[in-house]
This record gives structure tokens, C-alpha cells and sequence, in this order.
């Protein structure tokens, strides 16, 4: 089983508009609600490639109940733990002439140290079943900035390898406490090592305690840097769609790629043509699985060095 963490989780709303013009009124000609959160992105996909996955984190109010029961029948069998207050909306408005999306994030809800207490809880049970760990998303408010290290050192101790999907002190303090692999986007990476060219920030970002890192670089694919050598992988044509949630299938790929003992090459291929798979989706936690297969066998996966 792989068990996916996200404390923020959301209630995704995707609307479609023919362009997006400041100040202007816009006509929506097509609107998707869709369980969310980086973590259940991950594991709706793991759920889609066949692998069993479970999801914990918070969920709360009105909207955390839709939450629930959108996500009942797509796969990731529930573990939310339940808050008191409401659990956040995220809403994309993709624009059909062009492909951009722009996201509005809400904040999510306060999370008290009675609810935090029982999310460890139920983390430390989940553990005892699980053959991987993903950590996902932005922190919600009243969860302390050290709670993804907290959690990496926990499964760490339980002997679960654990990925890293998270941003700025979060991660800092996260790679800090020595996760398997750190998956930080090109952002997140540069604020983190100060570096803006991918392979050097990697293994910089490595020197400071995750075993492995993969950057994702958009458009322009992955750059992984690990203990068996350092690679790039490209997807062989840019596709244009909506790229929200490119990264958690990536994510997903390269977990689902672990679990099936994949040489790293393999993991990353698979990882940047579910990215792609993805912006050609309508929703993110989904992939178009057609385009996926033609574009696996065609990804470029290049050597850079043969070790670290």
C-alpha cells in the first residue's frame, strides 16, 4: 500500500473560459469539482496505474464532506481526519484560446493541536501497512513549520521510504530530516539553494539530506540527482493544456515506479509522460491515458554523470 499525506486538501474547482481579461465578465462554458490536494492528485493516479493507495491528511465542514464523496469512487481508499473547520476550495480558470490556467488558492482551515495529535495518530497506524510514504502540498494554518520533518522522521523510523513534495521552510526543514527523495519544482528548488541551473541546485539540494532529489522543470521535463547517478529526462514535444496538477502525476510516477522496483531511468520516463499525460487532461489527479502511452517509449532520458 501507498500512503499518501496531504494536510491541505482541497475541493478543486476548474472552470473553462474562452480568455481570461482582467476586470471583464467571463461566460464558463464548463466547470469541474474534483477531490484535491497534492497528495490525493498523487494517489488518484497511483488508484489509475493499478496500485493501492491510501489517503490521510484533513478534511472538514461542508466542503471537506465533498471532498469525501467525490473521491469514494475514483480508487484511494479514506483516511481523512475530520476538523472543525472548513476544508479549502482551490479554483483554475483555463483559458480554451491559449491553454493558461490561472489558480486561486484559498488558505485552508485552522488546524488545532487535538486535531494534529489525532492526524499522528492515525499517520503511525497507516505505516504499519504501508510500502511507501508521499508528503504533499502546502502546510494549512496552525500546523507547525517543522511537520513534514516530523513526519519524514517517523517513517523513517518505521523503515518506509518517504518522498518530499513540499515548498520553502517546509522543505527546508523537511530535507533536513533525510527523505528517500525530495521532489521540489524549479521555484522551490532555486529559493531553496539559491541556484537557478537545475543540476547543480539538485545536488546541492542532495548535500543537505534528501537521498535523491527530481526537480521538475515544466515544459522542459526532469533532472534527478541520486546515489546511482544524475539524469535528465524530456518529454518529446511540448503539449499545451492545462498543467495544473503535472507535478503530482509526476510524483505518482516515480512512486509507482519504486513500488515496482523500476530502474531510475524507467521511473523518470514514466514520470515526465504522465506530466505531459496530464496537461492534456481536464483536471489535475487525472491523465489522458492514450496520450501517456504514446508518449512513454518516446521520452528522452539522458545520463549526465554516472555518479554523485
Amino acid at each position: 500500500m501507498i500512503l499518501t499525506v496531504t494536510l491541505n486538501t482541497a475541493l478543486d474547482v476548474t472552470y473553462t473560459v474562452a480568455d481570461l481579461v482582467p476586470h471583464g465578465s467571463h461566460r464558463v462554458s464548463d466547470v469541474i469539482e474534483r477531490p484535491g490536494g497534492k497528495g490525493v492528485n498523487v494517489a488518484r493516479v497511483l488508484a489509475e496505474l493499478g496500485h493501492r493507495t491510501v489517503v490521510t491528511g484533513f478534511a472538514g465542514g461542508r466542503t471537506g464532506a465533498l471532498v469525501r464523496e467525490l473521491l469514494a469512487p475514483l480508487g484511494p481508499e479514506d483516511a481523512l481526519v475530520p476538523v472543525a473547520g472548513d476544508t479549502r476550495r482551490t479554483v483554475t480558470v483555463v483559458e480554451r484560446s491559449s491553454g493558461r490556467a490561472t489558480r486561486l488558492d484559498e488558505p485552508g482551515p485552522e488546524v488545532g493541536p487535538a486535531e494534529w495529535a489525532a492526524l499522528l495518530h492515525t499517520y503511525e497506524e497507516l505505516l504499519g501497512g504501508a510500502t511507501a510514504v508521499a508528503l504533499c502540498g502546502s502546510l494549512p494554518p496552525g500546523i507547525h513549520v517543522g511537520a513534514y520533518a516530523e513526519l519524514v522522521r517517523r517513517a523513517r523510523a518505521a523503515g518506509i521510504p518517504v518522498l518530499l513534495d513540499t515548498g520553502g521552510e517546509p522543505l527546508r526543514r523537511g530535507m533536513a530530516a533525510r527523505p528517500d527523495l525530495a521532489k521540489p519544482n524549479a521555484d522551490e528548488l532555486a529559493r531553496l539553494t539559491g541556484s537557478r541551473e537545475p543540476l547543480r541546485a539538485a545536488r546541492d539540494a542532495r548535500r543537505r539530506g534528501a537521498r535523491s532529489v527530481v526537480a521538475s522543470l515544466g515544459a522542459e521535463g526532469l533532472v534527478a540527482a541520486t546515489e546511482e547517478g544524475t539524469w535528465r529526462a524530456v518529454p518529446p514535444s511540448v503539449v499545451r493544456g492545462n498543467p495544473t496538477g503535472a507535478g503530482d502525476s509526476a510524483v505518482a510516477g516515480l512512486l509507482s515506479g519504486f513500488a515496482e522496483g523500476l530502474a531510475w531511468p524507467e521511473r523518470l520516463a514514466r514520470a515526465v509522460a504522465l506530466s505531459a499525460a496530464t496537461v492534456l487532461a481536464p483536471a489535475a489527479g487525472e491523465f489522458d491515458a492514450d496520450a501517456y502511452a504514446e508518449l512513454l517509449p518516446r521520452v528522452g532520458v539522458e545520463p549526465l554523470t554516472s555518479a554523485l
